[in-house]
Parts: C-alpha cells; structure tokens; sequence
C-alpha cells in the first residue's frame, strides 16, 4: 500500500513521541562500567537550572510522610531531585515522582570511600535542585563521606540554598552534633537510653561534630524514631556529655516515626505527621557525667510539639507542652503531672 505525504509524516512524529516518552520515563544507570557508585534516574536525562529555595526537612523515620517530601518538592522549583544513601536501593524514586513534578529524580549510592571520591558523584549533588538523606546507618555516612568530594559537596549545596532533608540515619547527620553509631556491632543491638542513663561514655556513645553545617541547626543534636524506640534517655546523655566537653549550651531535637519537624533558614518550624516532636534545651552542665557512673543531669527543658503546632529555633520559644526532666543516678524524672517524660 502506497503512504501519502502525510500519512508518513504522522508515523514519524507518533514514532518520535513514542521514543521521547520512552526515554524520559525509563530509568537510566551510570554508563561507567564498573563504577564504585549506583545512579538511577528518572525523568528528565538532561539537567534543569533553578533557583531553589532553602529549607530543612527534619524526618524522625518509619513510613514516610508524603507532607515532607512535597514540602521540599515545593523547594526544589522543579528541579533535580537527588537522593543519596549508602546502601538500598531507587525506591524513593517513584514515591517522589508520585507525590511532585520535578525535572528529574535520582538516587545515588555512595557505600565506600572510593565512590565518595568520583568526580561523577560530586558533579551530581553539585547539580542537585533538592538532596534528600535516606536512612540506614549514619556509621556509613561518617565513614564513607567524611573528609571526602561528598560532604564538601553537601556543605556547599546548603551555603547555596538547596533544600535538603533526611530521615532516620539521614536525620541523624543533619545537626552541628551527630550521633554516629560508629561502635554499634554489625548487626548488634542499637544504643539504648538504659544502657546509655548506666553510662553516659557507653563505647555506642559516640559523636561528632559539624560533618553538615546548617545555619540554623547550630548547637543541635537529632535523634529519630524518638518514642516508638524509647530514645529520649540517650538524647539526654548526648547533651550530657556534650555539656561536659567544654560546650557551653546544646539543644536536642527528637522527632517520632511518620513525624516532621520543616524548618525554614531563618529558624522557623512547623511539626507534621501523626506522632510529636521534642525540643530540649540544657544550659547547665550535668553533676555527674563520668565513665561507668549512671548519669545525674538537672533541669532540661523541653517542648513537645504536635502537627500544626510552629516553632522558632531561632529563638527557642513557640507552641507546644512546655514541661522538664532531671535525670538523678540513671533514672528519669518528669515535671508534668502524670509523671510521663514523654
């Protein structure tokens, strides 16, 4: 059969459409072979230049919560939207591409120092639009990033105001103090506030200082899965044992699974998500904070917000139950009525 004209250009263009769906819907992999890095991405193979907006998601872990990542999805201007972790996989890649409508979404998994020294890997967060830091196991993220392309890289995308977000482990890495689970054993039990309150230089006691620096983040230390885990004695020894080195005021943000503290540059906040958010504040250095001695550390204050409920960290007042705790000899006590120090 004899095509006209313009039967055939009508099978061109149909064919040429078919072939742009194709390509900007499929994933595309890091073309080097043997690459010490994985890079998956879909969306968009070429690059988009926006202006973003700064912001923090602070993310306590579990189920996520889409409110978040539409939060830094607004941020991104419809940019490039990058994960990176150390281990997993591209599964946050489609939840994103649900939720947002972003030029392109990719996941990059650096899980050794020598993927976290590839000029690839630094060129891909420097193009980033919005970072989100997933979880697994913050130990990986100080050892692998730490000194490296990767956290120089992650520190000049926040001096530039790239929304940046992280749960769990990637929450973990996002105060001037981090806790890093460097002396957990592979597959061992986590720290527990016990055994942390019995004492406070526990070996899994460890933390280090300003592997990400965010402006409005100084002086503070996070932890996540904060109630579902019962992780509010061992915040309390982080600020403990930061006090006693030396450091004059710190301030601990712990924030429970499906929760979200959004936190713009200049300190404002708003919670989201189903459970609450704490906010403790100590100025004062604890009595006792020795090795092998159960810790005793008076007068913390503490906020504890609900979905909906605004916060300025910048002044360190806002919404929320306003209430105490103490810790004498190990043991927690509360100024609430009921006695909770939840």
């Amino acid at each position: 059969m004899t095509q006209t004209k313009s039967t055939r250009v009508t099978a061109s263009l149909f064919v040429a459409a078919v072939l742009f769906a194709a390509i900007f819907a499929a994933p595309s992999r890091a073309a080097a072979s043997g690459a010490p890095y994985k890079y998956i991405r879909i969306g968009n193979p070429k690059n988009v230049h926006v202006v973003p907006r700064t912001g923090y998601a602070l993310i306590g872990g579990g189920e996520d919560l889409d409110q978040a990542f539409q939060w830094l999805c607004a941020r991104s201007a419809g940019g490039d939207f990058l994960v990176v972790r150390a281990s997993g996989t591209d599964a946050y890649n489609p939840y994103i591409q649900n939720l947002c409508h972003e030029n392109s979404i990719a996941t990059l998994i650096i899980s050794s120092r020598d993927a976290a020294e590839n000029p690839f890997v630094a060129q891909t967060i420097r193009s980033a639009s919005a970072i989100f830091i997933a979880g697994g196991d913050q130990a990986n993220y100080i050892n692998f990033w730490r000194g490296t392309p990767v956290q120089r890289e992650l520190n000049a995308a926040i001096r530039r105001g790239v929304p940046m977000g992280g749960t769990s482990a990637g929450l973990a890495v996002l105060g001037e103090f981090a806790y890093t689970s460097q002396n957990d054993e592979p597959r061992g039990p986590n720290l527990t506030s016990a055994a942390a309150l019995a004492n406070p230089f526990h070996p899994q006691v460890v933390i280090a200082h300003n592997f990400l620096v965010i402006p409005a983040l100084r002086g503070v230390i996070t932890d996540s899965h904060f109630h579902a885990r019962d992780r509010l004695g061992r915040t309390l020894v982080f600020m403990a044992r930061i006090l006693a080195s030396g450091v004059p005021r710190i301030r601990a943000i712990g924030i429970d699974q499906h929760t979200a503290l959004l936190l713009d540059s200049d300190g404002s906040a708003v919670a989201a998500g189903a459970g609450a958010v704490y906010l403790f504040s100590s100025a004062r250095r604890p009595a006792i904070c020795r090795a092998g001695v159960p810790l005793t550390f008076a007068n913390i204050r503490v906020r504890k917000l609900v979905a909906g409920q605004k916060f300025s960290l910048a002044s360190w007042s806002g919404d929320g139950l306003a209430y105490s705790l103490s810790v004498s000899a190990g043991v927690l006590s509360s100024s609430q009525p009921s006695g909770s120090i939840y």
